[in-house]
């Protein structure tokens, strides 16, 4: 009977524990959509910034860039820099981001709708950036904005990229909303500190994968940005995975299927001390 009762508990604790698991990952299912659609638009900006300057020669009338989604397309927009600002280049991508595939079209033209909420939303950051001391600039990085209307949300993410081989930025990341006049309504940094995390071989050694930790500012789960950057370079850094770990959760990023499982930190440690 101590057997079967023993037995009972043990299987009961393991469906406990795997249901809290699944449902964490579902909370954070819409962090890791919304990581998504960054990393689209950021492989877009990527890709589209080379092929976009290979056949535009006036560089001075460039005023800036973003990227967007658009069904199973991904587009990258070049504007001008006049008083009236309009579309200099497009440029669309498939699921591959493929150079070879894309389209480009530098017929000049006005912005869509959607468009015209990303340019304004946009550009009223990059104002914010030069008079707000919320935010910082580090040396051997650069500062990649991307405006995303989500849900009638208007966002623009602020990420910092390394301009070195061999490291991957994380932190230094900020989350901007807007109303529909392009009036800044919350600004937030997301992470407290830069943090950067380095791949390839040290001492004969190949990393694969890395950690960081969040403090209670930045939340128990891991963030859109986190995601978007470990899609943008997991590839390059050969990781097979990587973890953030919170107060009260563990948030595991599977590089090579790119899905999330998000774990008790406390059934974490009690899974390693029986293994």
């Amino acid at each position: 009977m101590k057997t079967t009762a023993l037995s009972l508990i043990t299987f009961f604790s393991f469906s406990f524990t795997a249901f809290a698991q699944k449902d964490l990952s579902e909370m954070a299912a819409p962090i890791v959509e919304e990581g998504k659609m960054l990393y689209r638009s950021e492989m877009a900006s990527w890709y589209g910034t080379d092929l976009f300057l290979e056949k535009y020669t006036d560089k001075g009338n460039i005023g800036g860039y973003f990227s967007y989604a658009d069904g199973d397309s991904t587009r990258c927009v070049f504007y001008s820099n006049n008083e009236k600002p309009k579309v200099l280049g497009t440029i669309t991508f498939d699921s591959t981001y493929s150079t070879s595939v894309a389209r480009l079209d530098v017929t000049e033209r006005s912005f869509s709708k959607n468009e015209k909420e990303l340019f304004v939303i946009r550009e009223a950051a990059k104002k914010l950036m030069v008079s707000d001391t919320l935010f910082e600039s580090f040396q051997n990085t650069s500062l990649n904005l991307i405006p995303i209307v989500v849900k009638g949300e208007r966002k623009v993410y602020i990420l910092t990229g390394a301009e070195k081989k061999g490291v991957v930025i994380f932190g230094n990341d900020y989350l901007l909303t807007f109303d529909k006049d392009g009036k800044v309504l919350t600004k937030k940094k997301l992470h407290a500190n830069i943090l950067p995390s380095y791949y390839g071989e040290k001492d004969g050694k190949k990393s694969v994968g890395s950690i960081h930790s969040h403090n209670s500012q930045t939340g128990d789960f891991i963030t859109a940005t986190d995601i978007c950057t470990l899609m943008l370079y997991e590839k390059m850094a050969e990781w097979d995975q990587y973890v953030v770990v919170s107060e009260h959760y563990v948030n595991i990023w599977n590089c090579k299927t790119n899905t999330l499982t998000v774990r008790p930190r406390e059934t974490e440690k009690e899974m390693k001390e029986t293994m």
